[in-house]
């Protein structure tokens, strides 16, 4: 090969993770379907099992870093596999459960599985096995895998409930993980650390960025990431079902099969997921040639003025499947964007613990906007107080990258 090849940007190890992301995320991102089925066979309050989803997200943040450093220290693959059996572990389990206790303990268990089997690990591997120029791309491409589980995620779930009883799905998603780990093989290792990597210990590291205020300001601002994508991800389909204004039974949309508000509502979140996969690829192509903190607050931006004109304004159909399409291209960008960043600034070596810490802010948030979604609805019977204060949070994060300082804190006077 010519030296002046250029390194390929599709490769085995890219191939391998997007498709692990991919089934991760299909399940993962199922979980809203399944909030009004389990409620009406137990008769729960809404937020006992939006309580289970905000705890699986809680557990997912606190994994991150934990799978993070137990990739780089054990290996990646022995996370991944640690993560696949916690993971089909709390599906199967939480098949059995028949109280609100059990659930939400149970989805511990899933959390940490999402963790292992997520962004915080596969993006390390991917981005430690790109080259630099093809970083930013591969994460976006490995990030809209998740989107495209999305996609076909939910509405899965949504079909099998029509002849299945959720348990039974519940098993069928756990194979689904389980099956994930035939691409383990082609997850080979990525280049080797710098020698002034691997001279300086983890502990150095994080102590370094902790004391950074550009890493703080990282991870306040992926807060809001967590708390809108998981309260739209645990209630939106919810949220449809009940509060859509009616399908016009000879408009487009049910000529397009979609005669329920209930299937308006799986539909949405795979709306979302088909318009994240063009959102993070872009996301990637840009992080490549701007500069990312500008991009990132962009796209914060963006959340924050669609989800005040969509619950502004009357909840119909076209409005749902706007929103959605809108939402989805900004859904997942901030990840690329995000991972990039840390990647760019702190290298490479311990990047799976560092994006893990950062994304612990992320599942706050999500266990924040998850929890309240269900909270606020038993004691006002809707969500908006919950989506105003994501629309707050929004704006917050949109101004919080923009202090963000963006050289390798290696070139930074000492």
């Amino acid at each position: 090969m010519p030296a002046t090849a250029k390194a390929p940007l599709v490769t085995p190890v890219l191939i391998a993770g997007c498709i692990i992301l991919m089934l991760s995320f299909a399940v993962r991102a199922s979980f809203g379907v399944f909030q009004i089925p389990i409620a009406a066979e137990f008769g729960w309050a809404r937020a006992d099992f939006s309580l289970a989803i905000a705890i699986q997200n809680l557990a997912w943040g606190i994994g991150q870093p934990l799978f993070g450093a137990m990739a780089e220290r054990f290996g990646d693959r022995r996370a991944i596999i640690l993560g696949a059996v916690l993971y089909a572990a709390g599906l199967i389990a939480s098949s059995f459960a028949v109280t609100p206790g059990e659930h939400q303990l149970l989805a511990i268990l899933v959390g940490f599985g999402i963790a292992g089997t997520g962004f915080g690990v596969i993006l390390a591997i991917v981005g430690r096995a790109a080259s630099a120029e093809n970083r930013s791309m591969a994460l976006g491409i490995a990030t809209a895998a998740g989107s495209a589980g999305q996609v076909f995620g939910a509405p899965t779930a949504e079909f099998l409930l029509q002849s299945h009883p959720w348990q039974t799905v519940f098993l069928i998603f756990a194979v689904v993980i389980l099956a994930a780990m035939a691409a383990l093989p082609f997850l080979t290792p990525g280049k080797p650390a710098t020698r002034a990597e691997l001279e300086e210990s983890l502990g150095t590291v994080l102590v370094r960025a902790f004391k950074d205020p550009t890493y703080t300001f990282i991870f306040l601002g992926f807060f809001s990431c967590g708390y809108q994508l998981a309260f739209i991800t645990a209630h939106f389909p919810a949220f449809v079902t009940e509060l859509c204004g009616p399908i016009d039974p000879h408009g487009m949309i049910a000529g397009m099969g979609i005669t329920t508000t209930s299937a308006l509502g799986a539909v949405s979140i795979a709306v979302i997921g088909l318009f994240n996969i063009v959102g993070t690829i872009t996301a990637g192509w840009l992080g490549k040639r701007y500069t990312k903190k500008y991009l990132l607050a962009g796209v914060y931006t963006g959340r924050t003025i669609a989800a005040a004109l969509f619950i502004s304004l009357p909840i119909t159909p076209t409005s749902v499947l706007v929103f959605s399409a809108v939402m989805g291209a900004l859904w997942l960008a901030t990840v690329p964007l995000t991972s990039g960043l840390v990647a760019h600034i702190y290298g490479l070596r311990y990047m799976g613990t560092l994006y893990g810490v950062v994304f612990l802010s992320h599942q706050i948030g999500g266990f924040l906007g998850v929890w309240l979604g269900g909270m606020m609805y038993d004691l006002t019977g809707g969500y908006s107080v919950v989506w105003w204060i994501g629309v707050g949070v929004g704006a917050f994060s949109a101004l919080v990258h923009l202090p963000i300082r963006e050289r390798p804190i290696s070139a930074l006077p000492a």
